[in-house]
């Protein structure tokens, strides 16, 4: 019997255009060399004790030419992320259901941050977010997996999970839990029934 459900959170609950592509239209950055200085970055500020994610960004937006402070380079960013309504919908059902919401994320501190305070949804909707900024587990590390199963005392077939990336779906698939590629709230809702 499914007890839980565990999620990714962005491209699954928040959705926004390519950084990259909005970057490119707004500054001139070439798409490629955003996502290499993306691909260099991430890894680093995904963990804890990173400190100032924006100390990583400064020395590409600098040979860039984006004058940015790190205000404005947060809110640039993140301003361009939304909420995807059906499945805040869906997850309201699935609560009303009895079953148990657990978000997983690989994400820095600064963007988790500005969802606590600008995605109200996440704390009514959740059990609880395990961040790998907090936790130091990066998908698909699967510690990350493990951590949510022995916290909140779960079987792995007691759980079905949902991430766009298909690594992660490998690995968590790979511990037994129940996992799929997401796609929109209409596919998983007809998984999870």
């Amino acid at each position: 019997m499914i007890k839980a459900t565990i999620f990714d959170l962005n491209g699954v609950f928040i959705r926004s255009l390519k950084l990259s592509d909005r970057f490119s239209e707004k500054f001139g950055v070439p798409p490629t060399e955003f996502v290499a200085a993306l691909k260099d970055i991430m890894p680093k500020v995904r963990v804890p004790n990173a400190g100032d994610a924006f100390s990583y960004w400064k020395p590409y937006l600098d040979k860039w030419g984006v004058g940015l402070s790190r205000e404005e380079f947060f809110d640039f960013w993140f301003s361009g992320e939304k909420e995807d309504e059906e499945m805040v919908v869906l997850a309201r059902e699935l609560k009303a259901k009895g079953l148990r919401i657990f978000i997983l994320s690989n994400n820095f501190a600064e963007r988790a941050n500005f969802y606590a305070k600008n995605f109200s949804f996440l704390k009514e909707i959740s059990d609880k977010i395990y961040y790998s900024w907090k936790t130091g587990f990066v998908k698909p590390n699967i510690e990350a997996y493990r951590l949510i199963l022995s916290e909140n005392n779960l079987k792995p077939e007691e759980c079905v999970y949902f991430d766009d990336v298909e690594e992660n779906i490998k690995v968590a698939s790979s511990l037994r839990v129940n996992s799929y590629i997401f796609k929109d709230a209409e596919t998983t809702r007809k998984i999870i029934e």
